[in-house]
């Protein structure tokens, strides 16, 4: 955790860009009944009665300190779409040398994802423009693409959608604005703000390894 933290606090390097990576699913659905005709000044009235359509995977990542960001939906999310979500990355930095991104530690994030998806000459390439960085289980706060997606869903996820296109074409729309508008994350948790609000998970660690070392 510190590590990221850590991370989080170093200044601005163009060739050593920070950012932060992640999915979520997004379930397609549609109504049953039309809804009402929106009014101005009223909210949008939908009947209760649904279906489900379906789901997809948005892949976004995001630089906090600059605002860049890049978003691509898929119909689900393997090593194929994460090897190819790490290209449009990669290709975004040209210049860069060395990607630093956090991220989970779901299966498909890992280096051997390219070397399945790619030659092994473009695979070690790929691999080589990254450094990856894991957040810790159960400590998906940690990464901020989650206040990314806060905000994708209170614009336009939360609402009914009902295919995959519409979904694409207005988180895509969304994103491409808030990228043009380089919206940052003010990122305000520190090594030493953990170490005080966090007291008690330091204190089960330490008293972890004690039993460890004693055992």
């Amino acid at each position: 955790m510190e590590q990221i933290l850590d991370l989080y606090a170093l200044p601005y390097a163009p060739l050593y860009p920070v950012l932060c990576y992640d999915e979520r699913p997004c379930f397609l659905i549609g109504d049953l009944i039309e809804p009402l005709a929106l009014q101005s000044g009223r909210v949008r009235k939908e009947h209760y009665a649904y279906e489900k359509l379906g789901s997809c995977s948005l892949l976004a990542g995001i630089e906090p300190l600059t605002g860049n960001r890049l978003a691509q939906v898929h119909p689900q999310r393997t090593k194929r779409e994460y090897t190819l979500f790490c290209q449009a990355l990669a290709a975004q930095y040209p210049n860069a040398i060395k990607i630093r991104m956090v991220q989970d530690n779901l299966n498909t994030h890992d280096i051997s994802a390219f070397y399945e998806n790619l030659p092994a000459d473009e695979a070690l390439a790929l691999a080589n423009r990254f450094e990856f960085y894991y957040t810790p289980k159960s400590a998906s706060w940690l990464n901020m693409i989650e206040i990314e997606f806060s905000a994708l869903s209170r614009a336009c996820l939360h609402r009914r959608i009902p295919t995959m296109h519409q979904l694409e074409r207005e988180v895509l729309a969304l994103v491409k604005e808030r990228h043009a508008k380089q919206i940052k994350i003010n990122w305000q948790f520190s090594v030493q703000s953990a170490r005080t609000k966090l007291n008690s998970h330091y204190a089960a660690l330490q008293n972890d390894n004690l039993k460890f070392s004693t055992s």
